[in-house]
């Protein structure tokens, strides 16, 4: 049984940079019908309630069709022959191994290599896997920012509490009106002690839509790290940038990255990855058993440790998953792709700046959102004077125009504009919130 199955994947993702061929194009049947350079055609690729103007699909995305497609005829094999399906897709040959080529798919998005990518359900299991992965003890500390979401300062509490670690928040900025890229970087200099290991950072705050200046803060510790014995790694809550920002790993300068991909990438629900430097995957240790790595699965046969280097292979957490969403994940950066990635972040900036300026035009609204393009992303965070943001959440959907507040102790309302919103919803938005705050 070993020998046949070679048992997943064998050389599979842990050689993967083999020649597998690249994910097939998902959106084959649909190009002769389809425009994606017309906004009115992307549109109409998801399947959403024309009563409601969806200016919070960045909680969660609706599936365009293609993505529909792919997991519905996924779902169609499994249902047929689930046996068969999943022991051809899982556990053969590498260039017929669908784990591959979804960490193929991500790989080529992202500019790395597949064995660099450990497949996960979502951000926060991608960060748990980051923090109790590194090699963290007594003594060492964790530095973050207070900015930075619940399930990224949970994930470290977590682990701290396990190796015996040190965490500490930090400010970033004393107001909104004073948020500079220089003085968030020069803050988080000055916040790095001798025992800081890590600086843990969000790459765009669902808190205020700020978009943090990450290659600067890498370069930073770039620099920082020249006269240090133990470096300090750089780990990045990424699922607000990727999607929006046309940019690569390596543009970023990130050790170690995390994002879920059924937000702005539009993938399969339940569906995301972690990204880490082969270096870092080699000084961690894996915190679930994996599907996805041959090294582990021949120790155990063998009844010893294992003896390999880790690489992102040893992460991704293994059982039976909702396959049929992980595999159609390659679809999803298909259909990015045949829109054009600069097109897509250029029109998220150009939908959220109308926003953004139309709201800070209003006499009673504060608008907490940078407006220069470098500091922004996908959203727009605001709050309408002497009013309670549940107030004015609930008071936009009854004017069908769906928005949220932010999840945190001092909450904000948000709107969010992406590729299948119009300017005419703009404007309706910026009405509506004009109504309400008059």
């Amino acid at each position: 049984m070993l020998s046949r199955r070679r048992f997943l994947i064998t050389s599979s993702i842990g050689a993967a940079g083999v020649a597998l061929a690249k994910p097939k194009p998902a959106l084959t049947s649909h190009e002769a019908a389809l425009d994606l350079h017309d906004w009115s055609s992307v549109r109409r690729q998801f399947d959403l309630s024309p009563d409601y103007v969806h200016l919070g699909l960045f909680y969660l995305t609706s599936h365009p069709r293609p993505v529909r497609e792919a997991i519905e005829a996924y779902r169609r094999k499994l249902d047929a022959n689930p046996f068969v399906t999943v022991e051809s897709s899982l556990f053969e040959a590498p260039d017929k191994n669908l784990a591959l080529r979804t960490a193929t798919a991500i790989a080529d998005a992202i500019g790395e290599k597949a064995n660099e990518i450990a497949l996960t359900q979502n951000t926060t299991t991608g960060l748990a896997l980051i923090y109790h992965g590194l090699p963290l003890k007594a003594g060492d500390e964790i530095v973050t920012t207070n900015q930075d979401h619940f399930v990224h300062h949970e994930a470290i509490r977590l682990a701290t509490e396990r190796n015996g670690a040190t965490w500490r928040k930090i400010a970033l900025f004393d107001s909104f009106e004073t948020i500079s890229a220089g003085d968030i970087v020069d803050r988080i200099r000055k916040a790095i002690a001798p025992n800081t290991r890590v600086v843990g950072v969000t790459w765009v705050h669902s808190s205020s839509g700020l978009r943090m200046p990450i290659r600067a803060i890498a370069d930073m510790i770039k620099d920082v790290n020249k006269t240090r014995d133990q470096r300090v790694l750089l780990v990045v809550d990424g699922v607000h940038g990727l999607g929006v920002e046309n940019v690569k790993m390596s543009d970023l300068g990130a050790d170690a990255f995390s994002s879920g991909l059924h937000k702005w990438m539009f993938a399969p629900r339940g569906t995301g990855f972690v990204w880490a430097k082969p270096r870092v995957w080699a000084s961690m240790k894996p915190l679930i058993p994996s599907f996805t790595s041959f090294d582990l699965f021949r120790s155990w046969g063998e009844e010893h440790p294992p003896t390999g280097t880790p690489d992102a292979t040893w992460f991704s957490p293994g059982g039976f998953q909702a396959f049929e969403h992980y595999w159609a994940v390659p679809a999803a950066f298909e259909f990015h792709r045949a829109i054009g990635e600069s097109r897509i972040s250029d029109r998220i900036h150009e939908l959220n700046s109308a926003l953004n300026e139309g709201l800070r035009k209003l006499p009673n609204v504060n608008v907490h959102t940078p407006l220069a393009r470098e500091l922004n992303a996908g959203m727009v965070v605001f709050e309408v004077k002497g009013q309670k943001t549940e107030e004015t959440v609930a008071r936009l959907l009854q004017k069908r125009i769906i928005g949220s507040g932010t999840p945190y102790a001092v909450s904000y309302a948000r709107l969010s504009c992406g590729i299948m919103n119009t300017h005419d919803e703009v404007q309706q938005a910026v009405a509506a919130v004009k109504a309400l705050s008059s």
